[in-house]
């Protein structure tokens, strides 16, 4: 079987690690841009999609079929992001006679949509945030306004990865902050329908990793723990849930394979709920793909997540029986960005002049990193992962820390330090902590960091003058040469 990896980035090599130990041959595709990235030269075969922008390249289903065809693949493998969550691309895959590995097209419509998904799983039973399940194509009706209690969260109603999501703490933010989530959601989804939904204050993000064989058994492989948000977007993300109680636990598997057997849930997903101060779930949605976060499940249940889509998707049988599902150690991971904290977290590009990556035991890099790779703008600014698993927590953090000291990139601004003191933080360290910590945190700035500036301004000056020198060298010992010459020329 050939497969075509409908993606980019560390995702991308991930899946193709994958084929590669199944045995199975693969196709990558690429923008413009990433005519040099790591994945297109690790498949078997390329394909150019077509220019930078990714409604040209990674989000033209036309082109992404096309690469298929011309490859002559036999399944789409989409990843996370881009199209796969669109069920219209699920079904374009299907009506083109090639296997789609990932949950039913049918699947994607009903949980891409939240707004349905909400529907749903207050149909199964599962408990459900308060709100109208209204959606919202423009301005918000005077009606609705009127109902509305703040603070309230706009979000889109094909969304993920923390895009289309605004935060409306007055009645005169509405407005804007919905146009601001259509715009959001329109350009990363293709889709600028929005709703509201209710914000659960001192919330903690919990999920349940599931995996279903499309004939109505599902499997719970755990649960992780992803308060740690920065602007609704993971940011650490630890396997299991610190803290849970045996009850609650139990309370959310059952919920998230509940909604799974009722959806037939073919491949991998993931349920997603808010536990409240009080102890109290609440279902917010479904992620019907695999998960940036993945690795941490793997991590602790020793199952390859990305094999088990593969060879569910060419209908081999659940391996697994959920008495059989071990839980063993704890794992943290942490998202290196090429963001400037310094800057407000702004995106950076740059080449990347120096690279080194941490390992020792219990430390997982997932990236699609190489020395003298060009990082840009244009896309998602996730450069790697960094997975540490241990006995017990404190040692998955220590692990943690000293994979983020290891860890060494040269010639673009990553968070690295701001990763390193936030796991180092002691409410962080006892798990105390909710989807709003990072909005009150500022990591502290050394005691000896303008001795560090003098250092590196110091070092600065002395490459010059060493570079200068040598040129100088370079120039005389050219010029004594020459004299030498016109002496030489002279005695004969």
């Amino acid at each position: 079987m050939k497969i075509l990896v409908a993606n980019r980035g560390e995702i991308a090599v991930r899946i193709l690690r994958a084929c590669r130990e199944l045995g199975q041959r693969s196709v990558a595709v690429y923008s413009e841009a990433d005519r040099e990235s790591l994945h297109t030269r690790y498949a078997d075969e390329s394909v150019l999609l077509g220019p930078t922008p990714a409604a040209e390249s990674y989000l033209n289903i036309a082109m992404v079929l096309d690469a298929a065809r011309c490859s002559r693949a036999d399944a789409i493998h989409p990843g996370y992001g881009f199209l796969s969550e669109n069920a219209v691309f699920a079904r374009a895959v299907e009506n083109a006679g090639l296997m789609f590995i990932g949950p039913r097209s049918e699947t994607l419509g009903m949980m891409g949509d939240k707004l349905a998904a909400r529907r749903i799983a207050r149909d199964a039973g599962l408990p459900v945030l308060p709100g109208p399940d209204t959606p919202l194509f423009g301005e918000v009706r005077a009606d609705m306004a009127a109902q509305v209690q703040y603070p309230v969260l706009v979000k889109a109603t094909s969304g993920g990865g923390g895009r289309g999501i605004r935060l409306v703490r007055t009645p005169d933010e509405l407005t804007r902050m919905v146009t601001i989530a259509r715009q959001e959601a329109r350009a990363a989804f293709g889709d600028g329908t929005v709703y509201l939904e209710p914000l659960v204050q001192c919330a903690r993000h919990i999920e349940v990793q599931i995996l279903g064989d499309g004939a109505g058994r599902v499997l719970c492989l755990g649960e992780r723990e992803c308060s740690i948000q920065r602007r609704r977007q993971k940011l650490i993300e630890e396997s299991p849930a610190y803290g849970l109680s045996d009850a609650q636990r139990l309370f959310i598997f059952d919920a998230a394979a509940r909604l799974g057997r009722a959806l037939y849930y073919r491949s991998l997903g993931t349920v997603e709920f808010l536990l409240d101060a009080e102890g109290q779930f609440y279902f917010i949605e479904v992620n019907p793909r695999i998960q940036v976060e993945h690795p941490v499940t793997e991590m602790v249940t020793g199952v390859d997540l990305v094999k088990e889509q593969l060879r569910l998707a060419a209908g081999w049988p659940l391996r697994y029986m959920q008495e059989t599902v071990p839980i063993h150690g704890v794992a943290i991971e942490a998202r290196v960005l090429a963001e400037d904290p310094a800057q407000g977290f702004m995106p950076v590009a740059g080449a990347v002049s120096y690279l080194k990556e941490p390992g020792g035991p219990g430390i997982r890099v997932d990236s699609a990193l190489y020395q003298g790779m060009q990082v840009t703008t244009d896309y998602d600014s996730l450069l790697a992962k960094i997975v540490a698993w241990g006995e017990t927590r404190a040692v998955a953090i220590q692990r943690l820390r000293r994979a983020l000291c290891e860890f060494q990139i040269g010639g673009v601004a990553t968070d690295l330090e701001f990763l390193f003191q936030v796991v180092s933080s002691p409410p962080f360290i006892a798990g105390n902590f909710d989807t709003t910590y990072l909005d009150s945190f500022h990591p502290s700035v050394p005691e000896n960091a303008h001795l560090v500036e003098r250092d590196i301004a110091l070092a600065a000056a002395l490459l010059v003058h060493r570079q200068r020198a040598t040129v100088f060298s370079f120039a005389q010992s050219t010029l004594d040469n020459d004299w030498r010459m016109t002496a030489w020329r002279e005695q004969m």
